[in-house]
């Protein structure tokens, strides 16, 4: 892990690196999500490198107690077969600071041999801002049950997608978000950040959303899909959740229709983990 702090500004490039998409690599993501499907027989999981902007943490604030992944936005926009070789690269696309914490964004390609590009990921991370105080407890569990936790999402009487249902344990955990010890891996390393429990790292819900519009779209999601989500209440360790998506709006798109949906994720006692929009290509 190489944490530098600041310099972090608008339009840093990090760089990438060259990698072939292998079933190795795509029985990992399976394994560790538990999302077995025949279509990853020949092409990727759409998600597949869902954690390429962390591979380097030189774009993290200096201060990382009580960091947290609040947004991410994808847009895919081809299928990657199996065996092909692809390029990826990083940069800082904003900065911001709402509410007590600083919001750094970083934009990450996936680009095929040829330079086209394949997938789109903004990830926003927050961090505190530095007041030196760092005995309190970042996020308590009480937290998620408070009133102004509380999201409303769905309800408009569109068809509803699923549920996928997933417990979440600590062996999960490990599989995604391994096997090095972190705070999405270890209780101790979780505790040293200001978090009483492993705090379930924010990628493993949203690729769980991707995994319920793959079911339902198949190409049509790994080959024009979008997404805009936000983390709203922290997953732990243990808790088992439920993703759902709900139908909206369709619009002609070419020669195929635009679906429209509201996704989310919630625990089982209701909490909202995740909560945002999606769209993905079918038939006209």
């Amino acid at each position: 892990m190489n944490i530098n702090g600041e310099p972090v500004y608008v339009g840093r490039d990090f760089g990438g690196r060259s990698l072939e998409i292998t079933p190795e690599l795509v029985k990992l993501y399976v394994d560790a999500l538990g999302c077995a499907s025949p279509i990853y027989e020949s092409v990727a999981p759409g998600l597949l490198l869902h954690s390429e902007c962390y591979r380097n943490l030189s774009w993290y604030l200096a201060n990382i107690f009580g960091n947290l992944h609040a947004r991410q936005e994808w847009e895919l926009f081809r299928a990657v077969p199996i065996g092909s070789r692809v390029t990826t690269r990083g940069f800082i696309r904003d900065r911001y600071r709402k509410r007590g914490r600083d919001y750094v964004v970083k934009e990450t390609w996936t680009l095929d041999e040829s330079g086209a590009i394949l997938s789109r990921g903004l990830t926003h991370q927050s961090f505190l801002v530095d007041d030196g105080n760092r005995s309190q407890e970042v996020v308590s569990k009480s937290r998620e049950k408070e009133r102004t936790r509380r999201f409303d999402i769905g309800g408009h009487g569109g068809r509803v997608l699923g549920p996928l249902t997933k417990t979440v344990d600590e062996e999960t955990c490990r599989r995604f978000s391994g096997p090095a010890e972190n705070y999405h891996t270890s209780r101790e390393a979780a505790q040293a950040l200001g978090f009483p429990d492993i705090v379930v790292q924010g990628m493993l819900p949203i690729c769980l959303i991707s995994e319920l519009l793959t079911t339902e779209f198949g190409d049509g999601w790994l080959a024009g899909g979008k997404m805009d989500v936000r983390l709203v209440n922290v997953l732990w360790a243990n808790e088992t959740v439920h993703v759902r998506a709900e139908e909206r709006d369709v619009c002609p798109e070419a020669d195929r229709a635009r679906q429209y949906l509201d996704v989310w994720v919630e625990k089982e006692n209701g909490p909202k983990v995740v909560i945002g929009t999606a769209s993905a290509l079918r038939p006209a």
